[in-house]
This record gives C-alpha cells, sequence and structure tokens, in this order.
C-alpha cells in the first residue's frame, strides 16, 4: 500500500519479496508477500489506465473547448492537426479533405512538415493510405509504408511520403453521418506499431474534429451570430470593464475587415484599445528567438519589455505584431493581441488570394484576345474595364522571355513562374494585361503619350530583370489599337514581338528590350517568319498612302531616284518630267519619311521596301 501511495515504479513492487527470501522467512510468508506484489501490480497497472484515460479524455476535452472558441475553418482545421500530432506524440501530422467535385483528397493542412511536394499531394479514391481511408470510411495503420502492400502505392504519393521521410503512418476517417469528408493522419519518421487504444484515441479526436469542421463550415455563414456568443463567453469569464474593452477590439478588427482595411490599419486599432505601440514587422526584422516561440505556442510571447504575436498561415511565416513598451500584460489583452495576429495574417491571404485571382483573371482575358477571335467586342471590353484596362486605347504586345539556362526542370519552372508573377503585378499596375506563354510572358500594356514601343520594351526589360534578379529580354510589336473589335491584331502584333525577341536573341542583346521597327530590314533577315508587307508598310506606307489619296507617283520617283544614283538631273530624263518637279516630288518624300531619309541606312532600307513592294504588286500589261 506504501508503494501504492507514493507511485513507485514496477520494479520496487519486486524488493519485499527479494528482502524476505533473502532474510530466510517462512516460505508462507514469501508466498503471502508474492501474492500481495502481483495484487499490488495489478492495482498499479489499473491505477496506471485509468490516469492514462483520464489524460486523454482531459485533452479531447480540452480540445472541444479550444475548437468551440475558433471562428474560421482555417483556424480550426489547424488547431486539429497540432492537437493530433500533440496526443499522439508523432513528428507529423496532417488532414486532408474530400473534394467531391474532382472525386479525390487533398492536403489541407499539415503541422511538422518539411516537404513541399508532401504539403500538396493530391489522393485519388483508393491511391494510398489516405485515399484508402477515404474510399472505405475504416481507419488504416502501417508501421512501415512502403513494405506494405494493402494499398495501393502511385509514384506521386510515394515520392511526397519518400520527400517527408515518412515510415509509420495511421489515418482515420472524418465522419458526418455515414459520409467521409475527410481524413485525419499522424505519422513518424522511424517504424512504430500504434496500439488498438491510440488508434481509438485519434478516432474519437477525429470523431471531434469532423464535427468541429462542420460547426466552423456553418458558423463561417453566420459569423455575427458567433460573434455574440464569443461576447457572451467572455462576460462570463471576464469582468466587465475588460471584457468591454476586448468588445471593443473586436468590433473595430471586424469594421476593418468589412471596410477592406490593411496590416496597417489594424495595428493601429489594436495600439488604441491596449493603449500602447504596435505594429507590425516583417519576420526578418522581428525577434528570431520571441517569434519562433510565438509561432510554436499559438501564443503572443513575452521579449524584454514588448509582446511579439507570430502572424502565420499553415506552414507559412508572414510576420509578427509586436506591442512596445507592455511588460506587464492581462490575458485578454494578450488574447486581443493574438487575435489581432490571426486577423492580420487572413488579411494577408486575402489580399493575396486577390492579387492571385486578377492576375488569373488578366491572364485569361488575354488568352481569349490571342486565340478566341471570334469573342463578342462588347464582352471584351467589358472584361476589360473591370480590370481597369481600356482596350480602345493603343497597346504595345510584349513578348518576355528569361535568359537562364538550368538543366533542372523544377529551377526553369520556378523562374517562369517568377517572371510570370512580375509580370502580372507590372500589368497590374500600369492597367495592361499579362498571360504565361510559349516558355515565357506575353503582356499588353497601353502605350503612353510621347513614348515608343521601343522606350516601353526598354523599361519593361529593366523592370522584370529587377523583380525576378534575372536578365529579361522583352521584344515589342508596332503600336496596335481597337484591340476589341480587331479580333486578329493582338495575335499577329504578338507574332511581331516574338520575331523581334529572336532576333535580340540573335544578336545578343541578352537582357535588352527593342521593338520591330529599331531592326528596319535586319529583322526580316534575322526572323524566323519574314514579316515582308508590316517591313514595306513601316518604311515608305505613308509615301504609298499620300499617293493613293493624291493620285500622284511619289513611289515610282522615289524608284527612279535611287534606279539613276540618286540624281535628280537623270532622274527627271528617265520620268520625262521637269528637273523642279522631281525637286518638289523629292521635298514631299522628305517631310513623310524625314529628313533623314537619304542617309545611308534609310536609303537603304527604303530601297529594299521599293523592291519589295514592286516585286509583291503584280504585274501591269
Amino acid at each position: 500500500m506504501e508503494l501504492l501511495a507514493r507511485g513507485a515504479s514496477a520494479d520496487a513492487y519486486e524488493q519485499p519479496v527479494l528482502l524476505a527470501r533473502a532474510e530466510g522467512r517462512p516460505a508462507e510468508t514469501v508466498a503471502a508477500l508474492e501474492h500481495a506484489k502481483l495484487l499490488a501490480l495489478r492495482v498499479r497497472a489499473e491505477l496506471e489506465g485509468r490516469r492514462r484515460r483520464e489524460a486523454e479524455l482531459s485533452a479531447l476535452f480540452e480540445t472541444a473547448h479550444d475548437l468551440a472558441g475558433l471562428r474560421d475553418l482555417d483556424a480550426v482545421l489547424r488547431a486539429i492537426v497540432q492537437r493530433a500530432r500533440s496526443l499522439l506524440g508523432t513528428d507529423v501530422a496532417y488532414l486532408s479533405l474530400n473534394d467531391p467535385a474532382r472525386g479525390d483528397t487533398y492536403m489541407r493542412v499539415t503541422e511538422g512538415s518539411v516537404a513541399a511536394r508532401f504539403q500538396q499531394l493530391r489522393l485519388g479514391m483508393g491511391e494510398g493510405l489516405g485515399g484508402l481511408v477515404a474510399q472505405t470510411a475504416r481507419p488504416y495503420v502501417t508501421d512501415d509504408y512502403f513494405k506494405d502492400a494493402r494499398f495501393q502505392h502511385t509514384h506521386s504519393i510515394d515520392a511526397g511520403v519518400r520527400d517527408e521521410g515518412l515510415v509509420a503512418i495511421l489515418g482515420v476517417p472524418l465522419m458526418l453521418g455515414h459520409h467521409v469528408i475527410g481524413v485525419l493522419f499522424a505519422a513518424d519518421r522511424r517504424a512504430r506499431v500504434f496500439e488498438r487504444e491510440q488508434i481509438a484515441l485519434l478516432g474519437s479526436f477525429a470523431a471531434l474534429a469532423a464535427a468541429a469542421i462542420d460547426t466552423a463550415n456553418l458558423l463561417t455563414e453566420t459569423r455575427s451570430a458567433l460573434a455574440g456568443l464569443e461576447r457572451a463567453n467572455e462576460i462570463i469569464r471576464d469582468r466587465s470593464a475588460v471584457i468591454e474593452r476586448a468588445s471593443d477590439v473586436h468590433d473595430r478588427l471586424a469594421e476593418l475587415v468589412l471596410r477592406g482595411g490593411g496590416v496597417h490599419d489594424v495595428a493601429a486599432a489594436v495600439a488604441e484599445v491596449l493603449d500602447g505601440t504596435v505594429e507590425f514587422a516583417e519576420a526578418a526584422a522581428a525577434p528570431a528567438a520571441a517569434l519562433a516561440a510565438s509561432r510554436a505556442e499559438g501564443h503572443a510571447v513575452r521579449h524584454r519589455d514588448d509582446w511579439i504575436a507570430a502572424v502565420a498561415a499553415g506552414g507559412e511565416l508572414l510576420g509578427a505584431l509586436v506591442l512596445r513598451g507592455h511588460p506587464r500584460l492581462d490575458p485578454v489583452d494578450q488574447r486581443t493581441l493574438e487575435r489581432a495576429a490571426m486577423v492580420t495574417s487572413l488579411l494577408l491571404l486575402a489580399r493575396r488570394s486577390a492579387a492571385e485571382a486578377e492576375q488569373r483573371v488578366r491572364g485569361e482575358l488575354l488568352d481569349d484576345l490571342l486565340d478566341a477571335r471570334d469573342r463578342d467586342p462588347r464582352l471584351l471590353r467589358d472584361r476589360a474595364s473591370r480590370l481597369r484596362a481600356d482596350l480602345d486605347a493603343v497597346h504595345v504586345v510584349l513578348a518576355a522571355r528569361l535568359d537562364v539556362v538550368t538543366a533542372d526542370a523544377d529551377q526553369a519552372a520556378d523562374a517562369r513562374r517568377r517572371l510570370w508573377s512580375a509580370a502580372s503585378h507590372l500589368a497590374a499596375t500600369r492597367h495592361g494585361l499579362a498571360a504565361a506563354r510559349d516558355g515565357g510572358t506575353v503582356l499588353l500594356l497601353p502605350l503612353t503619350s510621347g513614348a515608343t514601343a521601343t522606350d516601353l520594351a526598354r523599361r519593361t526589360a529593366r523592370d522584370l530583370g529587377t523583380a525576378v534578379n534575372e536578365a529579361v529580354t522583352v521584344g515589342a510589336s508596332a503600336p496596335v489599337g481597337d484591340l476589341a473589335g480587331r479580333p486578329d491584331i493582338v495575335a499577329a502584333a504578338y507574332e511581331e514581338a516574338r520575331r523581334c525577341l529572336d532576333a535580340l536573341a540573335l544578336l545578343g542583346r541578352s537582357g535588352d528590350g527593342a521593338a520591330a521597327e529599331d531592326f528596319g530590314f535586319l529583322g526580316l533577315l534575322l526572323a524566323g517568319d519574314r514579316d515582308i508587307a508590316g517591313f514595306v508598310e513601316r518604311t515608305i506606307g505613308q509615301v504609298m498612302a499620300y499617293d493613293a489619296r493624291r493620285g500622284t507617283d511619289l513611289v515610282r520617283t522615289l524608284d527612279a531616284y535611287f534606279a539613276c544614283g540618286m540624281s535628280p538631273a537623270r532622274t527627271k530624263d528617265d520620268l520625262h518630267v521637269h528637273v523642279n518637279t522631281v525637286a518638289q516630288r523629292l521635298e514631299r518624300v522628305g517631310r513623310l519619311l524625314g529628313a533623314d531619309w537619304q542617309s545611308p541606312a534609310r536609303a537603304l532600307e527604303i530601297q529594299l521596301a521599293l523592291r519589295l513592294h514592286r516585286l509583291s504588286a503584280p504585274e501591269r500589261g
């Protein structure tokens, strides 16, 4: 009884028996002690089991209490996974949810995971251990995943599990009625046998978790009712003055979220309520040890005279809220700071999601302009106006490509994603469009007054290169207009921009930007698909248009002038006109083409354009 009272180890119960034998006590005494030892050990085991069950029930009760106080689904899922990992003492815990639309189950939240590919896994019904649990609605456990042939192994799932280093895995279904909504997992990076009691414990927790997920989904639609219940719960727990302050900050944060406030607005509101200075700090600028402790514990932690609350979402650390000069903070005010950190993380994620959604919408509109040439112009204009883009303005199509050569496919894909992200941000700030295409990025940007396509190409190459910290080469088309009304013009301009990009690459001008007009006839020689008509139009189009409008003969005069060695006297004989007539025509040409039209470089391009124009014109009998 004394050993039981002081909670002695199992070995200690053997000592009285051994001592009695050593002292030569009668066999009846030794037998009585042996019998008493067995009874005591049985009582001890029973007490240990009761204590363990009490601890498990206490943990489940605490979990239910914690989950009842959470508002949004993401917070609920994070709490579920963290508690599952804590209850079973595993290296990793994670939760997947079923996707009825795609007929599979996908990784939603992980805790303790370090491998990106593992965190992004999708499991088909019946694939892998998790897919089998989701399909059969029964728990499955394996002490060595890769040696277990009971479930279907796939390359993608096995690669993710191998990246994470998992060996022993336990999965239990999250059930709502007779329907499986997901799977809760606990896993170790070493071989481990999960006991029956542990499987039952995780199953009980999964049942509680499933109910919490369902509740969180319902409460998302009834946020105001949940806020009222939380306020009532706080009034019961805390004194009225503190509750009023907590209610005040909640209302302020809710108002900020509803009217689209930012991170610094949240910090200012909390600072006013807590009567202190609150700042949002990037992760690199916050005290590392305090930030890590806050993130691990899920609570604000004290750092000297300040308080640090980690702003995190899932496995990503977004920054911290720092309360300055408040060494003493009561629990309700601490909770206020933690809640503000949660709101801050939601705002950051919402802004990121909104930005990514806008990027996708801009890309889809540009894809339609490039590919779907039978789209209704009115609908295209409406879609563009919602993105603050004007399809009736003059634009330039730009083709951008990274000049990074790598044999690693993942690195190359990451570089292309960074270029697309930078181009999308640039397009959004300049009221344009951007999309990923042909291993690079295509942009449609408005041309500002006084700027040229070359100016825009060089500026875009510089801005994108700075954003991705790599050399970015950009080819630009000639300016184009009426994009919605002319269905083929964007695709044609994109091809011109790509040819210009190819010409830059052949000339070794990596990291530079240029437009088709910069190359003249060299662009024809360097490009894969030679745009003859475009070159002629850019070079002597104004002269041809003048002849068409006025019925003059400037193109023929130009042709004769160059054929006669640029001699006006010989030209007048060839044309059978007065020399003054030749001079007047050449003066008009100069006004149309510019004062430098007779410089060697321009003259060469004009002669080539005249020859191409003559060759492309039909023979006259």
